[in-house]
């Protein structure tokens, strides 16, 4: 890998990671932005899922934007939109106006993954997945440090601090992207023929999902599950009818494969989320570990998970996906398992342990299910395709806040953080069994692709 490409890298890693880290360091603040405004706690709910629907939403809709007017201009422009936003939100004189800074914050934000994704598809063609491994790492890291990080600038400062932490991020990127990211002219062609429609369409399924998920802790909006269940029959039929559909309908048709790894990694986040919220609270809460202790013992989901990147880059590249995701459902059971030991009397350094696991499985599932995606998506439509891969993360984000609700949310102590464990360890089981058909895919990718190169070789020499 040469030092450009590097460099590249890095550009796409710094911007990849804004969306982690703002996603996961507003939960220490939320208590001061309570108190700032005056809000009740369903009011204050409102600031996270507003994100979660900006960026479910904004990931696929500028990764079809990135396809159709240049990567690189996309990219940019994500990175003028956090800068602005997160400027903005410094001043806020309202929650509104912070509510509305944080959804433009989304969007930048959103922008970023899907637009690199595919400049570094176009520019690095050999050894994807320890490509892949840099920006896993500056994703997994940030969201997992994302609290802590929060937790010790509320020490010194005000919520508004949290804000500060992107500024940097966002100028290192910017003069990286200016200088090594190679600039794409847009197809014009395409460029007046993008679905407006398809895109609202998809916008308010994403929000009648995000509200069916959020009653299941309490009464169960059934009524939001049979208006989500109509509204999908009619995308579906309407995006099959568009000759430029904003999600072609009739590929993922033809192409389970794809569908599965998209729900593979909603499974995958529901259970890493939950996992991260709710183990600081259960630890402050019930085992009574002060602000700093906690921030330590979280470390375990970052720390480890940076060890074990390269090897499970290297895994993938010679083996393909299959037997590192198997091997990463595998250490989910055994984590989820081993929190039935975490109880009153369990030592931190046993805790830290059992959130290492789950640090190290998300290693060879982010890159895994990434490699395992691309084998089947042109470079041409990296966009949109890596967009509805972070789209299918925010859904398990959404999820794993209905999980949290249902076992911590109604009473927080040692029987519920077990419950709450068993759910996890039967969706880790579905996560095994989706990564055992993996095989088949990929043989049947990898097979039908050999047997075009050769049919390409033998026509030429005829």
């Amino acid at each position: 890998m040469t030092r450009r490409q590097l460099l590249l890298i890095s550009a796409v890693a710094l911007g990849t990671l804004l969306n982690p880290l703002n996603t996961t360091m507003i939960s220490v603040a939320l208590s001061r932005i309570q108190a700032d405004f005056d809000l009740t706690f369903s009011e204050l709910s409102w600031l996270i899922s507003t994100y979660y629907i900006a960026s479910a939403v904004g990931q696929p809709v500028m990764g079809k934007l990135s396809d159709m007017y240049g990567r690189k201009r996309i990219f940019m422009l994500g990175l003028f939109m956090v800068t602005a936003a997160s400027l903005l939100a410094l001043f806020s004189p309202s929650y509104g106006w912070l509510l509305g800074f944080r959804i433009i914050q989304a969007w930048g934000s959103a922008s970023l993954h899907p637009a690199g994704m595919g400049l570094i598809r176009n520019e690095i063609t050999g050894n994807q997945a320890r490509a892949l491994s840099v920006l896993s790492i500056f994703a997994t890291t940030s969201a997992a440090i994302g609290p802590t990080l929060s937790g010790y600038l509320l020490h010194y400062g005000d919520w508004n601090l949290i804000f500060f932490v992107n500024f940097p991020v966002i100028v290192v990127s910017f003069l990286l992207a200016l200088r090594y990211m190679p600039g794409d002219p847009p197809n014009k062609r395409e460029a007046l023929r993008l679905d407006g429609w398809g895109i609202a369409l998809f916008s308010s399924l994403i929000l009648v999902l995000l509200l069916f998920l959020l009653s299941l802790p309490e009464r169960i909006g059934w009524h939001w599950l049979v208006l989500w269940t109509l509204g999908s029959v009619f995308f579906y039929r309407f995006e099959a009818r568009h000759q430029q559909p904003f999600i072609d309908v009739k590929f993922l048709r033809s192409h389970p494969a794809v569908c599965q790894i998209y729900i593979h990694f909603i499974l995958v986040n529901a259970i890493y989320y939950a996992i991260m919220f709710g183990f600081p609270s259960y630890l402050q809460q019930v085992r009574h570990f002060d602000s700093q202790q906690v921030g330590t013992i979280m470390l375990g989901l970052a720390a480890f998970g940076i060890l074990v990147n390269p090897l499970a880059a290297r895994w993938i590249d010679r083996s393909g996906s299959r037997s590192p995701l198997i091997f990463g459902a595998i250490l989910v059971i055994a984590a989820t398992l081993f929190m039935q030991t975490v109880g009153d009397e369990a030592d931190s350094g046993w805790i830290f342990f059992v959130l290492s696991l789950f640090g190290m499985s998300g290693s060879f599932h982010n890159l895994g299910l990434q490699t395992a995606l691309y084998l089947y998506i042109d470079r041409a439509n990296t966009g949109i395709a890596s967009g509805l891969f972070m789209t299918s993360r925010f859904i398990g984000t959404i999820l794993s806040s209905s999980i949290l609700a249902a076992f911590l949310g109604i009473r927080m102590a040692t029987d519920s953080l077990h419950a709450m464990a068993w759910v996890c360890s039967a969706l880790a089981v579905i996560m095994l069994l989706l990564s055992v058909k993996t095989e088949k895919r990929e043989r049947h990718q990898d097979g039908h692709s050999r047997h075009s190169e050769v049919k390409g070789a033998m026509e030429k020499q005829s």
